[in-house]
């Protein structure tokens, strides 16, 4: 077992057990709260009230005029509420995270957020049609059903929901808190820079985070979605890999060559033993076993074979002859006669 850091890296072997998130008396409160706030602000802009107002005081005071030095990096800081860039590097976190963890569900609650973030403010910003600080017409006016779509701001709505999905998702109640507070303080920084830069109104921005976090409280009531829709896909996937693995050809397996058995009749050791003696016979030539073939007899004929036979000893003395003696004849040695000649 791993004990450095690295092994926090590693995928689990199964599934861990994470607590779903449930729609508690707390967030319900929250939930209620923070729509009355919305509702609040929208009331206000309708009826042109001292938040208008407010909204033109801060777009003539002009802030990216009063300091300057801070336009530069807060047009960067700005990305951070950006849908693309935001959506796409949340996205690869997540995306790690529900393949060491085998699951889909952070992925989805990021998809299911991201959706309801674009149907409700995308909704009122249409329906609404406000224009932004550097398409005013008329001083104090609210510049509603002008063709805009400005309000809320969707910076700082998508900066709340985005990054927010990441403290919601979190395993563990100390990186919840340390998500959580990472999360505000990129979003209210986000909304006051467009603030800053005169793309929005503060009023737009305040919507924003209202609509933001309206979305990311109210995610506990689309779980058992996001649940069934896990599910789903992970049955789809699954019958997806099982056509496959049937169209797949399913590879010769090689097999040990058998030993070829002769049969052999009962009683017939004799007569197997003349089978293999006329066969030897039958192989050399010259024999019984090739009178029927003429090719064979000639080819035997032409290449005779020599038989074995042992070696003969040469016939003689094996002294070698002495030069002073005569060779003996095959009659005998005469020898000498003593006594005189012989009478006849």
């Amino acid at each position: 077992m791993r004990t450095d850091i690295f092994a926090r890296l590693d995928r689990e072997p199964e599934p861990p057990k994470i607590e779903t998130p449930r729609m508690s008396r707390h967030r319900i409160a929250l939930f209620g709260g923070t729509l009355a706030f919305y509702l609040a602000i929208v009331v206000a802009v309708l009826v042109s009230s001292w938040l208008v107002a407010l909204d033109w005081k801060v777009m003539l005071f002009r802030p990216y005029q009063q300091w300057p030095e801070l336009h530069a990096f807060l047009d960067y800081y700005v990305v951070l509420g950006q849908r693309g860039p935001t959506a796409v590097m949340v996205a690869s976190w997540l995306g790690w995270r529900s393949w060491r963890q085998h699951t889909l569900r952070p992925l989805l609650t990021l998809g299911a957020s991201l959706l309801l973030l674009n149907l409700s403010v995308g909704a009122v910003k249409l329906g609404l049609g406000r224009l932004g600080p550097h398409y005013a017409t008329q001083i104090g006016s609210a510049e509603l059903y002008a063709g805009g779509d400005i309000f809320p701001s969707g910076h700082t709505a998508n900066a709340v929901v985005t990054w927010g999905i990441l403290a919601y998702l979190a395993t563990t109640p100390r990186a919840r808190r340390y998500l959580s507070a990472l999360s505000a303080f990129v979003s209210l920084g986000v909304g006051l820079t467009t603030v800053y830069i005169g793309t929005h109104w503060l009023s737009d921005v305040l919507l924003g985070w209202a609509a933001g976090l309206l979305i990311l409280l109210a995610l506990p009531w689309f779980e058992p979605l996001v649940t069934r829709t896990e599910v789903w896909i992970l049955s789809v996937r699954e019958q997806w890999r099982e056509r496959r693995r049937r169209r797949e050809p399913v590879p010769a397996v090689p097999m040990a060559p058998e030993p070829v058995l002769l049969p052999q009749t009962l009683g017939g050791g004799a007569a197997a033993d003349g089978a293999q003696e006329a066969a030897s016979r039958s192989s050399v030539p010259g024999t019984a076993g090739t009178a029927g073939h003429p090719g064979a007899t000639a080819r035997a004929r032409a290449h005779p074979v020599r038989a074995e036979r042992t070696p003969l000893t040469p016939a003689g003395a094996r002294r070698p002859s002495h030069p002073d003696r005569s060779p003996r004849s095959s009659a005998g040695p005469s020898r000498p006669v003593t006594g005189g000649p012989v009478a006849p």
